[in-house]
């Protein structure tokens, strides 16, 4: 996506040879972001608290493993605490290698505390956790090379505390800038590890790979794109928080090398998914996204003139403050435009930190169907959340202490 700073060699070739979407938008966290993902479904409909799976809602992996597919997942679940959630097994995968689940210890990178299928593995000294569950999904894919498959790769890395990894120049970095360089290189490589084994097997033609972000980078961390320094915006509303990558490849169906700038965000990957594997179409109570499938073949589809993101990450704190929006916030936008369900309106092309919210003594020119139609959007769902009993963020109100 143009950054001077991360050499990402196997992910830039599944862009140039797949389609890269430049509109996608995430929330700004992960566990929000993962369940909006899995269910196909914003948040309003389904979030409870962070760290927890809404018990009852089902997946993607649910809909796959009841057509018959083989289903596994590795890396992080931070979906199941002692208010809720759900296993693995719940969720519709066969089997997993994970970290952040009941079980398991705090170490995720070396030495780390990992669960398969229900038992804390015991590793070498010095293993690298990455490693680990990258050759776990490798063995899946070789078991299970003659079924159909899905395999779910929420990644441990490149998430804070930023370690050296294997690869490190320097084993006792603690530069935290450099680490991160080191981490998202390390990913690129697993990445380059799993389409191999594809290949290997003979099977890389006949597989979808969707890549993509939960976030935006960590607030600590600053990267250069596009001749610009720009700071890392995970936990904020604002596009540094929410505007994530979206790489989506598969050799045989989808002709490379094209960019799509239409909006898409986290609820239209279930259908889009459903959609490109043949499968009969997934009604999702509540769902509010469809496939772009068509776009990534070529074709024409149904494409977005908004869309609308609800975030409350961690209802039952007791902080409110800025970071990590411990208050109940949603929005909705087209490419321009970002319109908060408390008024605010912003012009994302040039107040993309939302400083600066569009009143009549800092008018911009807005057309009245821009508004009309965002509000329209946030009026669609419901006012607030399952657990709509925090105070609401009063965004104009705030920036003028």
């Amino acid at each position: 996506y143009g950054s001077q700073e991360y050499a990402t060699p196997r992910l830039d070739a599944l862009a140039a040879k797949g389609v890269r979407f430049e509109n996608c938008h995430s929330t700004p966290l992960c566990t929000p972001s993962r369940a909006n993902l899995m269910s196909g479904k914003s948040n309003v409909f389904n979030y409870f608290y962070f760290r927890v799976y809404p018990e009852g809602q089902p997946t993607f992996a649910n809909y796959f493993q009841e057509h018959g597919y083989h289903t596994a997942v590795a890396g992080k679940w931070q979906l199941l605490t002692r208010k809720g959630g759900i296993t693995p097994e719940q969720a519709g995968f066969d089997t997993h290698c994970l970290w952040n689940i009941p079980g398991g210890g705090r170490n995720r990178y070396w030495n780390p505390s990992l669960v398969q299928d229900g038992k804390l593995l015991d590793l070498p000294e010095n293993s690298y956790g990455p490693d680990i569950t990258t050759d776990f999904l490798i063995d899946f894919i070789q078991k299970n090379q003659a079924e159909p498959f899905l395999v779910y790769f929420p990644m441990i890395l490149p998430h804070n505390p930023f370690d050296v990894t294997p690869d490190s120049d320097d084993p006792m970095s603690r530069d935290p800038k450099q680490n991160f360089i080191d981490m998202v290189q390390y990913i690129d490589k697993n990445v380059g590890r799993l389409e191999d084994t594809l290949t290997s097997l003979g099977l890389r033609e006949k597989t979808l790979i969707v890549f993509t972000s939960d976030n935006g980078t960590n607030a600590q961390l600053t990267s250069r794109l596009n001749g610009q320094t720009i700071r890392g915006g995970k936990g904020y509303t604002h596009d540094y928080g929410t505007h994530v990558p979206l790489i989506i490849n598969w050799p045989s169906r989808i002709q490379g090398g094209r960019t799509i700038d239409g909006l898409v965000c986290f609820s239209d990957i279930f259908p889009t998914m459903v959609d490109a594997a043949q499968l009969p179409a997934k009604q999702i109570d509540d769902g509010d996204g469809w496939s772009f499938w068509p776009q990534c073949e070529g074709n024409p589809g149904r494409t977005r003139d908004w869309i609308y993101c609800y975030y409350f990450p961690r209802p039952s704190s007791a902080k409110y403050n800025d970071k990590y929006s411990h208050y109940e916030v949603s929005f909705a936008r087209n490419k321009r435009f970002k319109l908060y369900n408390n008024g605010d309106l912003y012009d994302t092309t040039t107040d993309v930190l939302e400083k600066e919210p569009i009143t009549a003594a800092n008018p911009t020119a807005v057309p009245d169907s821009a508004r009309n139609i965002l509000q329209e959007a946030i009026s669609s769902y419901p006012a607030g959340g399952l657990n709509a009993n925090r105070p609401k963020r009063k965004l104009t109100e705030k920036k003028k202490k």
